[in-house]
């Protein structure tokens, strides 16, 4: 009997005592806090936005785009923009990627070439830098 209560006792706490821990805390709940990677990351209360809207960017990417500069045997080619909306609007650190090196430049090219400013994105009232990722495909159709 004393076995049968010891081993009870012993799996009882194990299940009090095993919680697992809570993730953030109540004082962020105005927060969307993101896990990936097994990563915590606090997203920005107001996202970065283009001034003109995201149907002005989409038209300026394809009116910046020259198809004629990529070199490919594919009916679609696709690739992912990542780039950094600095604390002034500005875009930085344009990066893209994909399996065509012709495309990915053109999109990085056709990219810099915005030169209108995003309103930055905002974290407990100061203004943040903030990441985005475009994906961007193509058909040859």
């Amino acid at each position: 009997m004393t076995k049968f209560l010891t081993l009870f006792s012993l799996i009882f706490f194990r299940f009090i005592f095993g919680q697992e821990a809570i993730d953030g805390t109540t004082e962020l709940n105005e927060l969307a806090l993101i896990q990936k990677n097994g990563k915590i990351k606090i997203d920005a209360e107001k996202p970065a936005v283009f001034s003109l809207g995201n149907i002005e960017f989409q038209n300026l990417i394809s009116k910046n785009f020259k198809v004629r500069k990529v070199v490919t045997n594919l009916e679609t080619e696709t690739c992912q923009i990542i780039f950094i909306v600095d604390k002034d609007g500005s875009m930085v650190e344009i990066k893209s990627f994909g399996t065509n090196e012709s495309f990915n430049n053109e999109a990085i090219r056709a990219i810099s070439k915005i030169k209108q400013k995003w309103i930055p994105a905002e974290l407990n009232g100061e203004k943040i830098r903030y990441k985005f990722k475009v994906p961007l495909t193509i058909s040859f159709k």
